[in-house]
């Protein structure tokens, strides 16, 4: 049976981190958890919960994501965030995998929280994620804010059963600013890859996006937060176009 590390990234998680490492017992044969200096007690009841915590500054996700797998005492790892947990059926097909390690990566479905509905549609599931993995066979990337995981070339990816939660502190106000923030993050980075944009794009791509989410993606489905989520997406893209709109002004005009 292979050792299994499982390495948590936090900030200011004390709300979430014991459900975190509870759903990991039985599998983890190392908790880590790297915090980026919390402000509230997350580190303590990290330690009280049996994890090695880390203090290392925050520069990235998917730089601070890589940190802390390298740190792991094991090459085999889950990488998880403190909102997030594993299903009790998630939960046994890890410890199966242990058992009997086949593939160099393993993906399987995120299930999403907002308020006190659990999203089964648009994009928000099934929001397949691969966490669960060797680091040797794996890079860490970012674009626009978020940041992936993805096996070097030739390596091999499983999909399996079973659903990590995520319980996200997700409500549409905290979801409009974070669309407000991976926008400007987004079209900074277009803007850095020489991409731009026209009227055309920006009158278009938001209804695209909307159509999308709640005719393709059955966002209809989720009832008001089906329709809301359709919404602030095509709000984030919308917002993504403009601003990679005025940053070209601006260095037009700058010339």
């Amino acid at each position: 049976m292979i050792q299994l590390s499982v390495v948590v990234i936090t900030f200011n998680e004390s709300e979430n981190i014991e459900r975190c490492l509870h759903s990991v017992t039985g599998i983890a044969d190392e908790m880590l958890v790297v915090d980026s200096f919390s402000t509230d007690n997350t580190a303590a009841r990290a330690q009280a919960l049996g994890a090695r915590v880390m203090l290392h500054p925050f520069e990235s996700y998917s730089q601070q994501r890589h940190f802390a797998a390298q740190q792991a005492s094991h090459d085999y790892v889950l990488a998880l965030d403190a909102d997030e947990s594993l299903s009790d059926t998630l939960h046994e097909v890890i410890l199966k995998i242990k058992k009997d390690w086949k593939s160099d990566t393993y993906t399987f479905n995120r299930l999403n929280k907002i308020g006190d509905t659990w999203l089964r549609h648009t994009s928000w599931y099934p929001d397949t994620k691969l966490r669960l993995f060797d680091r040797r066979k794996v890079v860490f990337t970012g674009i626009g804010g978020h940041d992936t995981i993805k096996p070097i070339l030739g390596a091999t990816t499983k999909h399996v059963s079973g659903e990590l939660l995520h319980h996200a502190r997700a409500d549409l106000h905290n979801r409009a600013q974070q669309k407000k923030n991976l926008s400007t993050a987004s079209a900074r980075y277009l803007f850095e890859q020489g991409k731009r944009t026209n009227w055309l794009r920006i009158l278009l791509k938001p209804l695209a996006r909307f159509l999308v989410e709640y005719v393709l993606k059955r966002g209809f489905l989720a009832g008001f937060y089906g329709f809301m989520i359709a919404k602030t997406s095509a709000y984030y893209v919308f917002l993504r176009e403009a601003k990679l709109a005025e940053m070209w002004r601006l260095r037009s005009d700058q010339h």
